[in-house]
């Protein structure tokens, strides 16, 4: 199929359709993008947004799925081969969630750039291409026009100066550079309101950049959370004066435990994250002062646990407050986050688009109202409150990247927080990543690999101390939030026999990789 040519056969009645839906698409793109021309725009929109925006927010979904039966060549073709749509120009989806979810397996990685972009026409001035981390296994590229981009740009930039205000905002990138599409954008977008060096992820670049700027600014460093971790270890090491500077930061790319989040905030003044995804955009969903005291309440109170999540559940979710305007979410029968960009700017348009993660959707007015039932616990989330009205989002995580364990899921946020939690051995840990090993008899259990940073002395039995430490922290982790494991550690002990190794950096499955993110779950050695 070439870009165009499932656009060649439309009828007369499609192509009046595609040029009403064009319009009415367009109209409310400018009305949205109108809020945010300037960051204190941006901020009145986020305190100000009513409930009732929901539902144009799922009217102009729908209105992008029905443009894209006939002005997006690979959208359509998907949607006749399916059986949506018919020859003979009659649309069978009526709803929104009518229409097929989209994905890699059946949509990005089916049909070309190009032909998934309006008209079939991708290349103009301005476009930037990015790339995926190929964390799945395969790079994906992405493409982006000047109008999304501006876009894009507008929200960061809103976001951050409202989470993280200053007179002498200083941003230290530290997302990697290139064709990665997090660093060059989010470098781009907070210039606008901060002064930006985009370093990528180079720790001794960024202790040079400290120590040469001083103290006079307000930093936030912007770095996947693993590698903020390496460089508080780093400072740590160089005897860095914490208390004459003020460092902030803003991570993203993978979820983040609360125990990472104290670790770090034991020298960074205030880590927020944001959520994304390369396949849709870049900062779909952040945090804010209110979303980590929750989830932080979640994690103490199994009432409030219950009546947010659900009985049984084990997980605690990142929160994030999210623009359903921008990018309307549904989520789809087994859980996982459906996602459609409205803007008509986007330039290769993501429509009810699956990325696998596993989630929730809440109206921030009903969490807010069920916290004031306890005017004591209202008290503690009022404090410090950004009074952001926005939706929120709660993400699980991936939901392939789990290992089942005595009728538990064993989760990488699991093995985190046993990692950091209490560790005053966690400055030695790189990463980790986790596996199952198969023992005699046709059993098999969970491994938990860990390297150590590089040049890490632990001395006589020290990896053994790390391994035993770390063991205990996710047993205890998981006694505490999971009862089916609790229950089966009290009937079988053996529930305790959670093998964890220790590398050297770079040795053992750490070998080799070379993803900028994380790789969580790795295979054994045949």
């Amino acid at each position: 199929m070439t870009s165009s040519s499932r656009l060649a056969g439309l009828t007369r009645r499609e192509r009046w359709r595609r040029t009403r839906l064009r319009a009415y698409s367009g109209t409310l793109t400018r009305i949205y993008h109108a809020a945010s021309l300037r960051p204190a725009l941006w901020r009145v929109m986020a305190r100000g947004y009513h409930p009732a925006f929901d539902r144009i927010a799922a009217r102009h979904a729908l209105l992008a799925c029905r443009l894209g039966s006939v002005d997006i060549p690979a959208y359509r073709d998907l949607l006749l081969r399916s059986g949506f749509l018919l020859e003979h120009a009659h649309l069978r989806a009526r709803r929104l969630a009518d229409f097929p979810e989209t994905s890699k397996q059946n949509y990005a990685g089916r049909y070309d750039e190009a032909s998934r972009c309006p008209g079939g026409r991708m290349h103009r001035p301005g476009v930037i291409v990015d790339e995926s981390s190929g964390s799945t296994g395969r790079p994906y590229n992405w493409v982006r026009g000047p109008q999304e981009l501006k876009a894009i740009y507008r929200n960061v930039a809103g976001y951050v100066s409202l989470v993280f205000p200053g007179e002498k905002l200083f941003v230290i990138n530290a997302y990697s550079m290139g064709a990665w599409a997090t660093g060059t954008t989010t470098g781009n977008a907070l210039s606008r309101i901060a002064m930006v060096k985009n370093t990528g992820p180079d720790l001794e670049k960024i202790v040079d950049t400290l120590m040469h700027f001083g103290p006079g600014y307000d930093y936030i460093v912007t770095a996947y959370p693993p590698f903020l971790k390496h460089l508080r270890d780093r400072l740590d090491a160089a005897g860095f004066d914490w208390g004459r500077y003020r460092l902030r930061a803003m991570v993203g790319g993978e979820g983040m435990t609360e125990a990472l989040r104290d670790y770090l905030e034991e020298r960074f003044e205030q880590v927020r994250s944001g959520y994304g995804a390369s396949d849709l955009t870049i900062g779909i969903a952040a945090e804010t002062n209110f979303t980590v005291w929750l989830r932080k309440q979640l994690a103490a109170d199994r009432e409030l646990r219950r009546e947010l999540l659900g009985p049984g559940e084990q997980r605690l979710p990142m929160i994030f407050h999210y623009n359903p305007l921008e990018t309307y979410l549904e989520v789809n029968g087994q859980g996982e986050i459906v996602c459609t960009i409205n803007p008509s700017t986007c330039l290769q348009p993501k429509l009810r688009y699956n990325v696998g993660d596993e989630g929730m959707l809440l109206p921030a007015r009903r969490v807010e109202a069920l916290i004031a039932r306890d005017p004591g616990r209202w008290a503690g989330g009022r404090a410090g409150h950004e009074r952001m009205n926005l939706p929120l989002l709660l993400v699980f995580g991936r939901k392939d990247s789990t290992i089942s364990y005595m009728g538990a899921n064993l989760y990488p946020q699991d093995v985190e927080y046993g990692l950091y939690a209490s560790n005053p051995m966690a400055a030695e840990i790189e990463r980790f990543s986790l596996s199952l090993a198969e023992l005699p008899g046709l059993e098999s259990r969970p491994v938990v690999n860990i390297e150590l940073r590089p040049g890490a002395d632990l001395g006589a039995g020290g990896a053994a101390r790390l391994a035993a430490r770390c063991r205990d922290g996710v047993l205890a982790h998981l006694t505490r939030v999971s009862r089916d494991f609790a229950e089966s550690l009290s009937e079988d002990p053996a529930a305790a026999d959670l093998q964890v190794r220790v590398f050297s950096h770079g040795e053992g499955p750490f070998r080799g990789t070379g993803t900028i993110k994380n790789v969580y779950l790795t295979k054994e050695p045949a």
